[in-house]
């Protein structure tokens, strides 16, 4: 399983790159406001730092404008995947990039029933956000596990990154159903590497070191 990092923040990017796990960024416009920098700066920084899909959303309501987007964003740089929703008019704009051999993933997806439309669209990446659909009551890895299923029922060549990610359990989940992908805050990153048990025995083990050198 590939990971994602979901952030815009260049200081998360670089550690998180250092770790060696990294293999693409998913940005949207509410994380690309935080950091208070110029839109196509950062995405050139991010896209310098990352060598794998940078995913940066469209956030035209009307299909032609979404291509116009997809278009200017994808001359940026090579490895710039156009985040579209789901909604009809994002819809007909997969269908057109798809044409123009721009890369789309296809987000704010919440049911099986518009992954499908996503990748009849042809696009390359779905985006099912599980935690979004927990907070609700729904089983949001329930949702992708069927999409995977529809993926493998006919050998669709879409990926699943599995979106909304809250904890270290969602990551792990995704992993046991087979997702493409997982994209992941950079706090959950850090949860991952870290366990209570590792710290004991660290701590353990660094004391006896020091006792023993004291002798």
């Amino acid at each position: 399983m590939k990971f994602f990092l979901d952030t815009a923040n260049l200081e998360q990017i670089k550690e998180a790159n250092e770790l060696g796990i990294i293999d693409g960024v998913t940005t949207n416009p509410t994380l690309v406001a935080r950091e208070g920098k110029d839109f196509k700066e950062l995405i050139l920084e991010i896209c310098d730092i990352i060598n794998g899909p940078i995913s940066v959303e469209a956030i035209g309501l009307k299909s032609d404008y979404i291509v116009k987007e997809a278009i200017e964003y994808s001359n940026w740089h090579k490895n710039i995947v156009i985040k579209i929703p789901i909604i009809g008019e994002g819809l007909k704009a997969v269908k057109k990039c798809s044409e123009l051999g721009i890369k789309t993933n296809v987000t704010l997806i919440f049911s099986t029933n518009q992954a499908l439309l996503a990748i009849k669209a042809g696009a390359n990446y779905v985006s099912p956000f599980i935690g979004r659909l927990d907070d609700i009551g729904v089983n949001g890895m329930s949702i992708v596990s069927e999409i995977l299923d529809v993926i493998n029922n006919y050998k669709y060549k879409t990926e699943v990154i599995v979106a909304s990610i809250r904890h270290p359990q969602h990551v792990l989940e995704a992993a046991l159903l087979g997702a493409h992908i997982a994209t992941i805050p950079f706090s959950v990153i850090k949860k991952l590497i870290n366990h209570p048990l590792t710290d004991i025995g660290l701590k353990r083990f660094l004391d006896d070191w020091k006792k023993m050198n004291k002798k």
